[in-house]
C-alpha cells in the first residue's frame, strides 16, 4: 500500500509555493501518494489565534532578515532561481482563488492540478495580483481552463462550505499555519521539514 503525503496549502503562502515545487520530487522517490487540500490560511490564523510571520517577527531584530536568508538557501538548493520571486501585491487576499481550487478539485484531477500549478506561477513567479478577479479570469483563460466556470462555482454555497470544512478540519488536526503536510496522521510544519518528510515516506 502507497504511503500518502498530504500538502494542506493557501496560495497567499510563498513557503507553500515552495514546497509545492518540490513536494513532487519527493512523492516520486518515496513512491508516495500526494494529495493536495486547500485550506484558508487566514482562516486557520482566526481559528488559532495565530498570525502571519510578517507580523509575529515584526519588531524582532535581524529575524526577518534571517527568514529571507532561508528563503534564498531554498531557492539556490532546488534551482528555483527563475521561478521565484516576492509579489509585489502581497499580502493578496487569496479567498476567490481558493475557492476556486475547491471548485477545480470537483471538476477532475486534471483541471484541479492544472489550476493548482498556474496560480501558484501567477503569484510566486508571475508576481500577478491574484486577488483581483480580472486577473484571476485572464490567467485562467491564457491556459485554457474553464475561468468562466470555475469562477462560478467557486461562489456556490457547496464550495464556500467545502473551503470552511478543510479549514476547520485541519485545525482540529493540528495545524496552526501553511504549508502543512500529514504523513498519515504525523502532523509536519514548514518548509524546512521537507527532508523530515521524505525520512517519514521511506521507512
Amino acid at each position: 500500500m502507497r504511503k500518502q503525503l498530504e500538502f494542506l496549502y493557501d496560495f497567499g503562502s510563498p513557503n507553500a509555493y515552495l514546497a509545492h515545487r518540490v513536494l513532487p520530487d519527493i512523492a516520486r522517490r518515496c513512491g508516495a501518494e500526494l494529495v493536495y487540500q486547500p485550506v484558508l490560511l487566514g482562516g486557520i490564523f482566526k481559528l488559532t489565534g495565530n498570525a502571519s510571520p510578517m507580523q509575529t517577527m515584526a519588531g524582532i531584530r535581524n529575524r526577518l532578515e534571517y527568514e529571507g536568508l532561508e528563503t534564498e538557501r531554498f531557492v539556490r538548493r532546488h534551482g528555483l532561481q527563475k521561478d521565484f520571486r516576492m509579489n509585489p501585491h502581497f499580502p493578496v487576499n487569496t479567498l476567490q482563488i481558493m475557492r476556486g481550487a475547491v471548485a477545480a478539485q470537483g471538476m477532475g484531477a486534471d483541471i484541479y492540478r492544472a489550476y493548482v500549478d498556474t496560480l501558484f506561477y501567477a503569484m510566486w513567479r508571475d508576481g500577478r495580483d491574484m486577488g483581483d478577479v480580472d486577473n484571476i479570469a485572464s490567467v485562467l483563460e491564457n491556459v485554457g481552463l474553464p475561468a468562466a466556470d470555475l469562477l462560478v462555482a467557486a461562489q456556490t454555497q457547496a464550495v464556500k462550505s467545502a473551503l470552511l470544512a478543510n479549514t476547520e478540519n485541519a485545525v482540529e488536526r493540528g495545524v496552526f499555519g501553511a504549508p502543512s503536510f500529514f504523513v498519515g496522521t504525523e502532523l509536519y510544519f514548514g518548509k524546512d521539514r521537507l527532508r523530515d518528510i521524505e525520512e517519514a515516506l521511506g521507512d
